[in-house]
C-alpha cells in the first residue's frame, strides 16, 4: 500500500514539473531592449528617419528617430537622472530634431549634426556603454531607451508648430530669455522662470582665478585698447543684471562688454558671476552652467525627484506650450 502511496505522489510531482506554465521570461539584455524599441508601431510618416552628420568625420548616417533620440539623450543627460527628466529630455531633443528639420536646417546634406555648440550632442551606443562602469551598463541604456520609447511621437509646440527647444546644464536656479544672450529672438515660450534645488548639483557653483596680468592679456585678445589701473576705487565694475539675475554689463577699466562676452574671454561656466580682487589675484565666483535659456536639465531631475512628471517639467520650462503627437 505505502508503495502504491508513493507512486502517485511521483506521478503527481512529474505532472506538476512537465505541465508548468512557463512565466514570460524578463527582457534585460540590452540587444534586445533595442530590438522591442525599433519595431515601434508609432508612425512617424515623413520623419521616419533622421541623416545625422558625424562631424569628426564628415559622414551622414541614417537613424531611425528614436533610435536616434537615444544617442541624443544619452549624450545630453545623465542616466542616473530621475527617469522623469529622462523622458522630459526625449522629448526636447525630439522636439528640436523637429524644428531643425522643418524651421531651422543647417546643413545641405543632412538634417542635423553631433556637435552641440551647432545642434545637438549624440555618442553611439557602444562607445556610450563603454564609458559606463560594466555593472550600470544594461540598466543605463535601458533607461535611456524606456526614456525615449514611452514619449514616443511627443513633441512640444507654441502655436502648433515646433518649438526651438533650447536646454542647459544648470540655471543657477533662474533662467534667462534669449535676448540677453544672443541680442536678438522672439520666444514667448522662453521666459526667465525659477526652480528649488539645483544647488544640490556639482554643476552649480565654480571659480575661475587669473592674476591681473592673465586678465588683462585675456581681453588684449578681444579689446586691444583695453586700459585697468587697478589702484583705482571701482577698476572692474558690474554695470547692470539680467532678468535672470546674470551679468548684463560689466565694465573692465575704460571697456564696457557684456557678460556674456565676459564668460567666453575668461571660459566661465555662466555669466551668472561676482568678482573678488585679492591682492594680484582675480577670482570668479560662478553660479549655474550654460547660457541658462530654456530646460535645465539638473533642475528638471530636482523637480522629478520631488514628483514631477515629464509633462509638468517641460511646462515650467517653456511658457504656453503643449506637449502633442507628432
Amino acid at each position: 500500500m505505502k508503495k502504491i502511496i508513493l507512486i502517485i505522489l511521483i506521478l503527481i510531482l512529474l505532472f506538476v514539473i512537465i505541465f508548468k506554465p512557463k512565466a514570460n521570461p524578463v527582457n534585460t539584455n540590452v540587444e534586445n531592449t533595442e530590438n522591442m524599441v525599433a519595431e515601434s508601431t508609432y508612425d512617424y510618416k515623413q520623419y521616419k528617419t533622421v541623416k545625422l552628420l558625424h562631424t569628426a568625420t564628415g559622414q551622414v548616417e541614417e537613424l531611425p528617430l528614436d533610435p536616434y533620440l537615444y544617442g541624443v539623450v544619452a549624450a545630453e543627460m545623465p542616466a542616473n537622472f530621475d527617469i522623469e527628466a529622462l523622458r522630459a529630455q526625449a522629448i526636447v531633443a525630439r522636439t528640436y530634431t523637429m524644428y531643425v528639420i522643418t524651421t531651422d536646417r543647417k546643413h545641405d546634406n543632412a538634417d542635423i549634426c553631433d556637435d552641440p555648440a551647432c545642434c545637438q550632442a549624440w555618442v553611439s551606443k557602444e562607445d556610450r556603454l563603454a564609458k559606463w562602469n560594466e555593472n550600470e551598463r544594461e540598466s543605463n541604456w535601458n533607461k535611456i531607451v524606456d526614456a525615449v520609447n514611452s514619449t514616443q511621437g511627443k513633441i512640444i509646440t507654441y502655436n502648433g508648430k515646433p518649438i526651438d527647444a533650447f536646454f542647459h546644464a544648470n540655471s543657477g536656479g533662474k533662467t534667462e530669455i534669449p535676448i540677453n544672450v544672443w541680442g536678438s529672438g522672439d520666444y514667448p515660450y522662453l521666459q526667465s522662470v525659477t526652480t528649488a534645488g539645483e544647488d544640490a548639483y556639482s554643476q552649480y557653483s565654480s571659480e575661475v582665478t587669473l592674476s591681473k596680468k592673465e586678465l588683462i592679456e585675456e581681453l588684449k585678445q578681444y579689446h586691444s585698447d583695453i586700459v585697468i589701473d587697478f589702484s583705482q576705487d571701482k577698476p572692474i565694475e558690474i554695470l547692470s543684471y539680467t532678468d535672470g539675475d546674470r551679468v548684463k554689463t560689466i565694465r573692465f577699466g575704460n571697456v564696457e562688454i557684456s557678460g556674456v562676452e565676459a564668460r567666453t574671454i575668461f571660459g566661465l561656466k555662466s555669466a551668472n558671476f561676482t568678482f573678488e580682487i585679492s591682492g594680484d589675484t582675480i577670482k570668479f565666483n560662478v553660479v549655474g552652467y550654460g547660457h541658462g535659456v530654456g530646460m535645465s536639465q539638473t533642475g528638471a531631475d530636482s523637480m522629478a525627484k520631488q514628483g514631477a512628471t515629464y509633462d509638468s517639467i517641460i511646462k515650467h520650462f517653456y511658457t504656453g506650450v503643449e506637449i502633442v503627437d507628432m
